[in-house]
């Protein structure tokens, strides 16, 4: 026993020294700056932190390779990060934002340019993830990861594969149904039933999607965000709207789980990197995000998170080809759903999703309470739509991604 876990130990010895020994792109790239600090604040859990599985531990091997301290920091969502940055009580110098929050804090003068010149890997940067609408120059951002929304739901209890997300009305199901608890997203599959945009502005559209949401509420077991893995990984729910990364996780521990993107349309997200105003160390910053570029240690992040990426140099590596034949992360031309990116939408709209939600949560059925919300807008705001406030757990297994 002892000769086979020396065995083990050795071989994993041997893969560590092996990548260690490996040079990263653009060595040269990375001297000049060592001795200083980079401040990183990102999404929980959105980064490969391990050197297990094959993976690597990134800020680790970034300190390693540049001698730059990286102080990280991490976030539950979008609108937790946004104050942190806007009053300036913090200073960090690389955040990762989604795509509806990077063109507020652009539109706000929140972020410093990025010369991409000035970053030899942004070649693996994919066409299709360059000058994206929040970023219409790539100026400011540069893509780390893709995600899209989908119906989560349980084959031992629900009777057919639902193709729409009607199938979150259905009362044959009433009590065991999950909602995501934020207005942006659950407002979302309101919004695709009916037929609206998930960036509609429009006072009577949110009221009939408001109306929708209250008729659904009492078929529902709850209202859920990180409740959502243990409910749907243990069989006491059975379907709910969620992130496709995330489902891979729940399919692991329990395989009855599977997943699709209903016909209405889904919401598609990037998250990428961005430098704020107020960074104290620029040039280590714009080090970091080359790193994160590098394909090395793109396919880690690629590994560890789940979600799609723009980086090309992961996309034709062999390790990914398990993950890149995925139909739900890279659904085929006839696979593909309807997607549409949220924008960010002005202060009125988003103060009257808030009201809104927190009528609908409050008052259950009594609609007259959805309608006061239009007149009476409170002064403060409750919080402004919510993407993601789920804090990620770590992967593992990749190389037996769940498929239907």
């Amino acid at each position: 026993m002892r000769k086979i876990l020396f065995l083990v130990a050795l071989s994993v010895l041997l893969c560590l020294t092996v990548f260690s020994a490996s040079a990263y792109e653009n060595e040269e790239y990375y001297k000049g700056s060592e001795g200083t600090t980079i401040n990183v604040f990102n999404w929980g859990e959105y980064i490969s932190d391990t050197y297990e599985d094959g993976l690597v531990d990134v800020n680790a091997e970034f300190e390693k390779l540049t001698g730059i301290k990286v102080n990280y920091v991490t976030y539950e969502s979008n609108e937790d990060m946004y104050p942190k940055i806007k009053n300036g009580g913090a200073s960090y110098d690389i955040i990762i934002p989604s795509d509806y929050m990077i063109e507020r804090m652009i539109s706000e003068d929140m972020l410093l340019e990025i010369d991409v010149s000035s970053l030899p890997n942004y070649k693996y940067i994919s066409e299709d993830y360059r000058n994206m609408y929040y970023d219409p120059e790539s100026k400011f951002s540069v893509p780390y990861n893709v995600g899209m929304v989908g119906l989560i739901y349980n084959t031992k209890m629900v009777e057919e594969r639902p193709t729409s997300w009607t199938a979150l009305w259905d009362e044959r199901y009433a009590g065991k149904i999950l909602m995501i608890d934020n207005p942006r997203d659950a407002f979302a599959v309101a919004q695709k039933i009916l037929g609206y945009s998930l960036n509609s502005t429009d006072e009577k559209e949110l009221a009939d999607v408001a109306q929708l949401l209250v008729e659904q509420k009492p078929l529902l077991q709850g209202y859920v965000m990180d409740e959502i893995f243990n409910k749907m990984e243990s069989g006491e729910a059975a379907m709910v709207p969620y992130y496709v990364g995330d489902y891979v996780l729940m399919k692991q521990v329990n395989p009855d789980l599977d997943f699709v993107y209903p016909e209405e349309g889904v919401n598609i997200f990037v998250d990428a990197v961005c430098i704020p105003k107020g960074a104290q160390n620029y040039e280590a910053a714009v080090k970091y995000i080359n790193f994160l570029l590098d394909p090395e240690i793109a396919l880690s992040n690629a590994l560890y998170i789940g979600y799609a990426t723009p980086n090309t140099g992961v996309l034709e590596h062999p390790d990914y080809a398990e993950m890149r034949e995925s139909k739900y992360l890279y659904p085929s031309e006839d696979e593909m759903p309807d997607v549409e990116y949220f924008r960010n939408l002005p202060q009125e709209t988003l103060l009257m999703f808030s009201d809104l939600w927190n009528q609908i949560r409050i008052h259950g059925t009594d609609n007259t309470h959805i309608y006061i919300g239009f007149g009476v807008v409170a002064a403060v705001a409750v919080g402004f739509a919510v993407k993601k406030a789920i804090t990620r757990r770590r992967r593992e297994y990749w190389y037996d991604f769940p498929e239907a």
